[in-house]
């Protein structure tokens, strides 16, 4: 009986993993079909590969835009959430003042706030800002999102890290924050590269707040552009353009994910524990 909820777990897991390579695998083969093929039999393997589909996504879709779009949001919004959220962390399992404990709590409170809560006060802020239809603001937003999980799990991680070189260098009279770059970034290693690559998967993948605040199509990333393609493929029936479309959108996560696995496992697990 011990052994029953472990099994049901395993089999759980084993059957969600299974599922998800099987609609992978469904989404890759019939992205080198012919619509013919496509139509004829959905679940039949293409008689040859059909590169000329991600071509046509990548050109005459505009793929390629919004695939560098993304890139370039990802990158930026990726970078600002690690730099910010590490310089918070660090203060905040480091250094005890009067509402230490209190600011960390309302970072922590604010991953448990829905967005569709502050949508419209925030998009208002936003227009009168004029950080709409912006890459920009779209940067802004997802660096403010992404705070308070980044926070979360970096507090956690730096706790877990031995102070006694940094005060040896104190000591020796660095100042703290030529500690916290030579000394504690470094040995925090693990937990940002947990942090960034999470933070990328999101922002690679986020398509609520690029609809709200992107309109114009030339700004469009991979996710709003993907929905664009949708209708546009649906009512020309080039239904597998819009599957090279889709293994376009996957493959860079899927590599990313598989290379530093271990990594993401590692940083989430050590900062989990302690925080």
């Amino acid at each position: 009986m011990r052994r029953l909820p472990k099994l049901l777990a395993i089999l759980f897991m084993g059957g969600y993993c299974l599922s998800s390579l099987i609609a992978l695998f469904c989404v890759s083969y019939t992205s080198f079909k012919t619509n013919p093929e496509f139509f004829a039999s959905t679940w039949s393997l293409p008689a040859e590969l059909r590169w000329s589909n991600y071509a046509y996504a990548w050109d005459n879709a505009e793929i390629g835009r919004y695939f560098f779009n993304t890139a370039y949001i990802t990158a930026l919004a990726t970078s600002g959430t690690l730099l910010a959220s590490a310089m918070a962390a660090y203060v905040l399992s480091r250094v005890t003042f009067r509402f230490s404990r209190f600011t960390f709590y309302l970072f922590l409170s604010a991953m448990m706030v829905p967005p569709m809560l502050y949508l419209f006060p925030l998009f208002v802020q936003m227009r009168h800002l004029h950080l709409t239809n912006s890459h920009f603001g779209l940067i802004v937003l997802y660096i403010a999102t992404g705070l308070p999980f980044s926070i979360f799990v970096l507090t956690g991680f730096f706790r877990t890290l031995p102070t006694e070189m940094e005060e040896a260098a104190l000591i020796d009279g660095a100042s703290p924050w030529r500690t916290f770059w030579t000394i504690a970034l470094p040995l925090a290693k693990p937990g940002l590269i947990a942090v960034s690559i999470f933070n990328c998967i999101n922002y690679w993948n986020e398509f609520f707040w690029s609809l709200i605040l992107l309109r114009t199509g030339k700004l469009y990333t991979l996710a709003r552009g993907l929905q664009t393609l949708f209708w546009n493929m649906s009512t020309e029936s080039r239904w597998t353009e819009l599957f090279a479309g889709l293994v376009i959108v996957m493959l860079p996560l899927i590599v990313v994910f598989i290379l530093l696995q271990n990594r993401i496992t590692e940083g989430l697990t050590v900062g989990a524990l302690k925080g």
